[in-house]
């Protein structure tokens, strides 16, 4: 027997029908309640798909967060959409009932320092890192991020034997609260100074570090945050 297509449920996005005031009240009530049910952020296109025509997302989504100002939450612009997070001074009393991990938790410094690397620098290889910061980043420290999700493998690079280049995942975005790499602390204005130019920080040739391959792998100092190396997160949302 043969199952039946579930019907497709019609919305009335336009409600003509309602004076401006309740249909502009309908159309936020509409985005805040999928933004606050999905577990992941919702994107302007999804949402787009609630309101009428003219109706303006960026409107609606202020007068929703003008409604929160003094909540314990709040609707933040994150990984390209929007979703609810908790205020970060209300953030130890949920993990301290919940027991909700922080951003990252668990990350050594090392891999910190490497993350930082790939977010600035994407995309780009071990062994580029590897000048960068003058100690070589292990197949292990990949395999943690990649775990963690926060980052994956890019496009293969030019130099000979075409490795493989790392990038950071929309998961990156949404652990550090971002909404694009754009909002990297001073990216800007590193990139305006010239400071942060792969190019220019390889030309340095710094050598590679030697005898401490996955220094800070075994041991973790507990800060918060498939591929062809061995693959191996995110702060749920509070």
């Amino acid at each position: 027997m043969t199952r039946r297509p579930k019907p497709e449920i019609a919305l009335d996005t336009e409600l003509a029908e309602l004076p401006p005031e309740l249909r502009w009240r309908e159309w936020m009530g509409r985005v805040e309640a999928v933004i606050f049910a999905a577990p992941e952020p919702v994107s302007r296109d999804m949402l787009a798909q609630l309101v009428g025509r003219d109706c303006a997302i960026d409107l609606i989504i202020a007068d929703i967060r003008e409604e929160l100002r003094g909540r314990p939450y709040d609707l933040v612009a994150v990984a390209g959409g929007w979703q609810h997070r908790t205020r970060g001074a209300f953030a130890p009393a949920v993990r301290a009932v919940s027991g909700a991990p922080q951003a990252a938790a668990g990350l050594s410094q090392t891999e910190m320092l490497f993350l930082s690397g790939i977010a600035y620098l994407q995309p780009i290889t071990r062994s580029e890192l590897g000048k960068v910061f003058g100690k070589e980043m292990s197949r292990d420290t990949v395999a943690v991020l990649k775990r963690a999700g926060v980052i994956t493998a890019g496009p293969r690079s030019p130099e000979p034997g075409a490795p493989y280049t790392y990038v950071t995942t929309d998961q990156f975005l949404s652990v550090f609260g971002l909404a694009s790499l754009r909002d990297l602390p001073d990216l800007e204005k590193l990139e305006d100074a010239g400071l942060l130019s792969k190019d220019t920080l390889l030309a340095e040739a710094i050598p590679t570090g030697r005898g401490d391959e996955g220094e800070g792998d075994a041991e973790r100092d507990g800060l918060p945050f498939d591929d062809p190396d061995p693959a191996g997160g995110t702060e749920p949302r509070l």
